[in-house]
């Protein structure tokens, strides 16, 4: 029995082979960390922008870093069809002719059959969506917006910029265009009980969103989280308790969506303070199809119950 729909199974129903995501670092920033909105960023965000810093740091165009990436993706997991993922920081924060020439760029190399955007709610408009929707004739196209949390009190504790109201504003707006739309969520959150994490669920469940992301809350060195760890401001949640959080949300949301991440990867080159497993995702996506069996239960078993709150 299939318990949720995984990512890598939904690209074989599209393309029939395995399709594989090239991360790229488009050197973009971030207004919540240049100073327009603020210059301090998500208190967990790295000095990498949850990406492989290639451009910001490294200076590698983005046509070497999709050839790499290729390369590497061939090799391991034998995959002839790859999506162009634009991964680190905003990636919708500039100008649209800029992005286009970006865009284009990636999705010149032969292979490519999809782009992939990370970005906020709070740095997409008309134009830009116009011009991601204006791909769709040529290849798969998603959008990913990090929510994080349907509580805007969390929003304001994590200083993440915006709040819910901005997030559900861009899903509609894009899913209005034909988009695919995937939502990032952070379990774990400063303050957040399970049950605040089951409303962030439902929340997502509601809206057109046709994918979804689930995070654990990891501790980076060098971000504010970390010195809030050290001084005791709060504790990362046990494996256990993780793998519990990520089946009661796979519970609350439709079958349809698609399940792109079940746990978060910290990044290579930089220190994880905490927690100690999440170096170990195999062993936490084991866990968790080992609990969804154990306890009977699949992606969507309670998205009912969600409709009838």
């Amino acid at each position: 029995m299939r318990r949720y729909r995984d990512f890598n199974g939904y690209l074989r129903e599209l393309f029939g082979e395995r399709v594989q995501k090239v991360s790229l670092d488009a050197g973009l920033g971030c207004p919540n960390r240049d100073g327009t909105i603020s210059s301090e960023g998500c208190v967990y965000c790295d000095p990498l922008g949850s990406g492989s810093g290639a451009l910001s740091r490294d200076g590698v165009p983005i046509e070497v870093q999709i050839r790499q990436g290729i390369r590497a993706a061939s090799r391991r997991y034998g995959a002839r069809r790859f999506i162009a993922y634009f991964q680190s920081f905003s990636n919708t924060y500039a100008p649209v002719p800029v992005l286009a020439r970006l865009y284009d760029r990636a999705l010149a190399e032969p292979g490519v059959v999809g782009l992939a955007v990370g970005t906020r709610p709070d740095c997409v408009d008309a134009g830009i969506l116009d011009l991601l929707a204006s791909y769709r004739k040529r290849v798969l196209v998603w959008v990913e917006y990090g929510l994080q949390s349907a509580h805007d009190a969390t929003l304001e504790v994590i200083r993440r910029g915006h709040d819910a109201a901005c997030f559900e504003r861009a899903v509609r707006l894009t899913a209005d265009r034909g988009l695919n739309v995937c939502a990032h969520i952070i379990l774990g959150l400063p303050g957040e009980s399970q049950g605040m994490m089951m409303e962030t669920a439902r929340y997502v469940a509601r809206l057109p969103v046709h994918g979804l992301k689930i995070h654990g809350l990891y501790v980076i060195e060098e971000t504010a989280l970390s010195r809030w760890f050290r001084a005791g401001g709060f504790r990362c949640l046990d494996r256990g308790t993780y793998v519990d959080l990520v089946v009661d949300v796979l519970e609350r949301i439709p079958e349809d969506v698609v399940i792109q991440r079940l746990t978060g990867d910290p990044p290579h080159g930089l220190t994880l303070v905490a927690p100690d497993w999440a170096r170990d995702k195999r062993k936490t996506l084991e866990r968790i199809r080992e609990r969804l069996h154990e306890r009977g239960t699949w992606q969507g078993k309670r998205f009912l119950e969600n409709r009838r709150d």
